[in-house]
């Protein structure tokens, strides 16, 4: 066995632990163990990937792992202690987790990304770190590998981890995601946290019945038969069926309310990954988190969360095809093919524009017919780091990771600003945001009612009636900007290194063409006068302008890999992406390298 890099780990520190029956954990309680660190945070689609990576490998090592969740924040709402518990529940993380909101731990282990896996020896030390999504494999061989080596060292202990559940909570909704008025003036509901559908009576809290059977699966049948896992969105189709976004099965489903049957759509029940097909027979190409879902221009349109990209369903055809957005992340408008999203998450429509909740960058935006085609454009946020609480013209409102929008009668639109627990107004005539509504609990969608807006609040488990009010609330206005601290960087050239060590067992897959690709780009545009754009290698020398003091680099980075056994014919190949925001400030004395860890470790730094 080679010998293998490490570097002694620092302590964990945080404000407070979640899922340990109330113990403080210290790095000497994992002593023993080997344990993964999972910084993540709750808003990113990328982490809640991660999490359901982990969950085989959690079960199949439970007496030799201890799986420990970092929550390190971006938005503001985020570092709200009774949030972070929420986000727990919600996406039943059965492990402990660390509230980190100074981002102390993420700090101290040099992290540059949401989601990062760091993994520790039984000894104590770190021996591998892993940026992105697509690494459970390489983190279950190495597993493997440190098992064997620390109980034949004598230096593995197995048993029990620290793991305490929590106590079941009751209720009829468990943090619902979506609501859509049926045809009879009832509600049909996504209990996400229970993976069901919910109808409820014209009031809006009775009952009627449940689709799905409460359990993480995928199966078609009758109310007793379905699963889902976590759906999310609902529209109305057409025919006066509902279309589902089954958001953690990667799928569209189809729920007939005259049967109670449900069946598949879309989608193929794994995630999709870059360089897979983004068209053909739906049940034959797989989705990413599709979130939400609207009936706009003639077909399905799909909030593609995962891949930062709307899709569209065409019912004649029974396809699927990707209709706007790059997969990079951030806020660019124009053509659908060239525009860039960042989570999307809700939709609304009208009979001229497709409105869209783009959480990441907490901007409203929307979809309109262009020629032939449809182009993207931007009512409200300006990018990734940028978000709040402001009122006023369009160009200077704040939101904060929105998730829902409806249009209203008036031809405005209402907005579930969900971290800034309001209902939000944005008038197209005027160009003005107004507050409709405060102390909603985490809002992610509303639906109107006779008149009336009913607002699904989603950690608050209920849904609740409002009526629109004929005046706006008056908020004082909060502008935030992400906590991360910018990297210094110096003036003039700089070299950014992406570090990528194939996982134990393998080697780079070049069977088809270069295994890796590096794609940079920067906000401003300017900031770069050279090294931007697309290539092969996995290192590039950068430029910056003169002038320009601070910015974001956007770095994507891909590598495939395969088994190195030249006598097994069919190698199990891997896909390992991840995306970067870094923000960078140039300053005389800062760095000259800037090395992101896709993975492996830096042995340079």
């Amino acid at each position: 066995m080679s010998k293998r890099l490490r570097v002694r780990a620092p302590e964990l520190r945080g404000r407070a632990w979640i899922n340990t029956g109330g113990k403080h954990l210290t790095l000497a309680d994992l002593r023993g163990r080997i344990a993964v660190l999972d910084f993540w945070t709750f808003c990113c689609v990328n982490c809640l990937h991660v999490l359901d990576e982990l969950r085989e490998l959690e079960e199949k090592h439970r007496d030799t792992v201890v799986i420990v969740g970092v929550h390190s924040p971006k938005f503001v709402h985020e570092a709200d202690p009774e949030a972070v518990a929420d986000a727990v529940e919600r996406y039943e993380v059965a492990h402990p987790v660390l509230d980190d909101p100074e981002l102390a731990t993420w700090k101290q282990y040099a992290v540059r990304a949401w989601p990062t896996l760091v993994v520790i020896d039984p000894e104590g030390y770190v021996v591998a770190q892993h940026a992105g999504e697509g690494h459970a494999h390489a983190v279950e061989a190495l597993v493997a590998e440190l098992e064997a080596e620390h109980a034949a060292k004598g230096t593995l202990r197995r048993g029990d981890g620290p793991y305490v559940p929590p106590e079941p909570v009751a209720g009829d909704l468990r943090f619902p995601g979506k609501a859509v008025r049926l045809p009879g003036g009832t509600f049909l509901v996504s209990d996400t946290t229970r993976h069901a559908l919910v109808e409820l009576a014209a009031d809006g809290e009775t009952v009627l019945r449940r689709i799905g059977r409460g359990s993480r699966g995928l199966a078609d049948g009758g109310p007793d038969r379905a699963r889902f896992s976590e759906p999310q969105g609902l529209a109305l189709l057409p025919d006066g069926t509902v279309a589902v976004a089954d958001t953690v099965n990667h799928a569209l489903r189809r729920y007939d309310p005259a049967t109670g049957e449900v069946t598949t759509l879309a989608g193929t029940g794994r995630q999709w990954w870059q360089g897979e097909p983004t068209a053909g027979p739906a049940r034959e190409v797989s989705l990413s988190s599709p979130w939400d879902v609207a009936w706009f221009a003639d077909r399905l349109w799909i909030a593609m969360a995962g891949v930062h990209q709307l899709w569209t369903y065409d019912p004649q055809s029974d396809t699927v095809r990707a209709a706007a957005g790059t997969t990079n992340e951030g806020l660019v408008d124009g053509p659908a093919a060239e525009a860039w999203f960042a989570q999307p998450s809700g939709l609304a429509a009208t009979p001229d524009r497709l409105w869209v909740a783009d959480s990441e960058t907490s901007a409203l935006r929307w979809v309109e017919r262009d020629g032939d085609g449809f182009a993207v454009v931007t009512a409200v946020g300006t990018g990734l780091f940028d978000f709040g609480h402001r009122d006023g013209p369009a160009a200077r409102a704040l939101l904060q990771h929105p998730l829902g929008v409806t249009a209203l009668p008036d031809g405005s639109v209402a907005v579930a600003d969900t971290y800034n627990h309001a209902l939000r107004r944005y008038d197209p005539a005027t160009g003005e945001v107004t507050t409709l509504a405060t102390d909603l609990r985490e809002p992610s969608g509303a639906v109107l009612a006779d008149g009336d807006l009913v607002v699904v609040e989603s950690a608050r488990h209920r849904l609740t009636r409002l009526r629109l009010p004929e005046e706006a609330v008056r908020v004082e206005p909060a502008a935030h900007r992400t906590r991360r601290a910018a990297t210094e960087v110096a003036p003039g050239a700089l070299r950014l290194e992406v570090v990528f060590q194939p996982p134990t067992g393998q080697k780079l897959d070049t069977r088809h063409g270069p295994a890796t690709r590096l794609q940079v780009g920067s906000t401003p545009p300017g900031l770069l006068a050279s090294g931007a754009g697309t290539g092969p290698e996995l290192h590039r020398e950068l430029v910056l302008a003169e002038g320009v003091t601070e910015g974001v680099l956007h770095v994507s980075a891909m590598a495939a890999s395969c088994d190195a056994d030249p006598e097994n014919p069919y190698p199990a190949c891997h896909m390992h992406q991840q995306d970067w925001g870094v923000p960078v400030r140039v300053t005389p004395g800062g760095a000259d390298r800037l090395p992101l860890v896709l993975a492996g470790l830096d042995a340079v730094g």
